[in-house]
């Protein structure tokens, strides 16, 4: 019996030897995904990060009333925008063709991020924009918040990529948008503009 304690013994103390480390069998663990498979999952310390970006939104006195962060989601980029001490109400949210915000017009940002020369609003038979969003509605407090993914844009190389060329900008809109007219869903004046950038 105390033969057979100690080989039990010895058999458990190397099995937690060859276990002990759960960094390695996560690691395993990702490897052992099919081969077919497009890329590995995230898995920290082991694989990148996907790619982000941020953009901070200033309105036309400088002050900063927005902040968003954009993930790539697989083909596609999560977006997450939060506005505060804005004017409460429906506001048009869109993707600019040029990484550029000059105060006060924010003209400088150019017309909607449209690689595939599209007409603007997802209710457009001739639609839409990869830049179009969907409305922040920003409460009484002027606090607003918008969770989307789009679909049309991504954060890789490529001709619908935000971070290549000359860049993109996010765009706070005084109005909503109606989602059809062309070429910028009826939605007013530029109140507020943020180059889209890489996270740091």
């Amino acid at each position: 019996m105390d033969g057979d304690a100690g080989a039990g013994a010895e058999y458990n103390s190397g099995m937690r030897a060859k276990t002990a480390d759960p960094g390695r069998a996560v690691l395993i663990a990702a490897l052992a995904l099919p081969l077919g498979a497009c890329s590995l999952p995230y898995v920290p310390p082991f694989t990148p990060p996907p790619p982000a970006a941020v953009a901070h939104l200033a309105d036309s006195a400088g002050r900063v009333v927005g902040n968003a962060v954009f993930l790539q989601d697989g083909g596609s980029v999560r977006i997450l925008l939060d506005v505060f001490g804005v004017a409460p109400g429906s506001n048009a949210v869109h993707i600019h063709e040029v990484g550029q915000c000059d105060a006060p017009s924010f003209e400088s940002a150019g017309a909607h991020f449209n690689p595939d020369k599209k007409q603007h609003g997802t209710g457009n038979p001739r639609g839409p924009h990869a830049g179009d969003l969907p409305n922040v509605f920003v409460e009484a407090t002027g606090k607003g918040h918008l969770e989307f993914t789009a679909k049309r844009v991504t954060l890789k190389k490529g001709a619908h990529s935000l971070l290549d060329g000359k860049g993109t900008a996010l765009v706070l809109h005084a109005d909503a948008d109606d989602m059809r007219t062309d070429p910028d869903g009826d939605s007013k004046g530029r109140v507020a503009c943020g180059v889209i950038v890489r996270a740091q």
